[in-house]
C-alpha cells in the first residue's frame, strides 16, 4: 500500500496506515492500492480520502470526505470495504441518494482551478454506468457508441442514474439495471467561463455542456476544496454544432 497524506497529525497518520492496511490485507490488494488522506484546505472544509486500487486488471477507486479526520478515515475505510466486495462478488449499485456523499452544490468564485484533457472513451451507456460504479464518480464523460455524441452518465433521477447526450434524447437499446433515465434537455452552449458563472451561480455541483468554440461535449465539476475542474476532450477538431 502506498500512503500519501497533507495536513494530519502523526497519530491519525498511524492511525490510517494501521486502518487501510488492514483492509489490504484482508482484500490481498497488496501494492494495488493507492490511499490519499488530504485535509481541508479551508477552516471548516472536508477532509478527502481518495484510494485507487486495480480488480482483476480493471482500474477502481472510491472518494469520501469527512468533517474531521475520525469520520473521514471511518468513511473511507467503510466505502473501500463495499467497493471492492461488490466489484468482486456480486454488482450491486451505490444506493441513491447517497448518504456518504457530502453535497458540492455551494456557492463560489467561478474560477476554474484545474482542467483535464482526456481522450474519451467510446462506449455504450451501459459501459459507462459500470465505469462511474467503479470509480465512484457523480459524473463521467464519454463517446456515446450507439450515436457517436459526447455524453455524461451520472448519479440523479428516480433510478440513481442518468444520462445527457449532447443531441440525441431516445433512450439506450441496451442499458442495464438500473436503467437510466434520459434527461430530455439539450446541455447549453457556452464558453467554458460562462459555463462556470452558469454553474457557481445556480449551485450546481456538475454541469455538462456543448463548447461553443470546439462543438465538443465538456463537464464542469466541483472539487473538494472548493475550486471548479473541467474536463474537456483532448481532441481539438472543431465538431460543427447542430440545430
Amino acid at each position: 500500500m502506498k500512503l500519501t497524506v497533507r495536513g494530519l497529525r502523526p497519530h491519525e497518520r498511524t492511525a490510517a496506515e494501521a486502518l487501510f492496511s488492514a483492509l489490504s490485507t484482508r482484500h490481498r490488494l497488496d501494492d494495488d492500492l493507492r490511499l490519499r488522506v488530504t485535509g481541508a484546505a479551508a477552516p471548516g472544509g472536508p477532509m478527502l480520502v481518495q484510494a485507487n486500487l486495480r480488480l482483476f486488471g480493471a482500474p477502481a477507486r472510491i472518494q469520501v470526505a469527512g468533517r474531521d479526520p475520525a469520520e473521514a478515515l471511518a468513511a473511507g475505510a467503510a466505502r473501500l470495504d463495499r467497493q471492492v466486495r461488490r466489484l468482486s462478488t456480486s454488482w450491486e449499485p451505490w444506493p441513491w441518494p447517497d448518504p456518504e456523499r457530502r453535497p458540492l452544490a455551494v456557492p463560489g468564485r467561478p474560477v476554474i482551478s484545474r482542467v483535464k484533457s482526456p481522450r474519451l472513451h467510446r462506449q455504450s451507456v451501459c459501459q459507462a454506468a459500470a465505469h462511474l460504479a467503479a470509480m465512484d464518480y457523480d459524473a463521467y464523460l464519454f463517446i456515446d457508441s450507439a450515436t457517436g455524441e459526447d455524453a455524461v452518465v451520472h448519479r440523479a433521477g428516480p433510478t440513481g442514474l442518468q444520462l445527457t447526450r449532447q443531441r440525441s434524447m431516445h433512450p439506450p437499446r441496451a442499458a442495464g439495471a438500473p436503467a437510466p433515465t434520459v434527461n430530455p434537455r439539450r446541455p447549453p452552449v457556452l464558453a467554458p467561463d460562462a459555463a462556470a458563472g452558469r454553474m457557481t451561480e445556480g449551485w450546481l455541483p456538475f454541469l455538462f455542456f456543448t463548447d461553443s468554440s470546439t462543438g465538443r461535449g465538456n463537464l464542469m465539476y466541483r472539487r473538494y476544496d472548493g475550486g471548479i475542474g473541467l474536463v474537456s476532450p483532448a481532441s481539438m477538431e472543431k465538431v460543427p454544432l447542430r440545430k
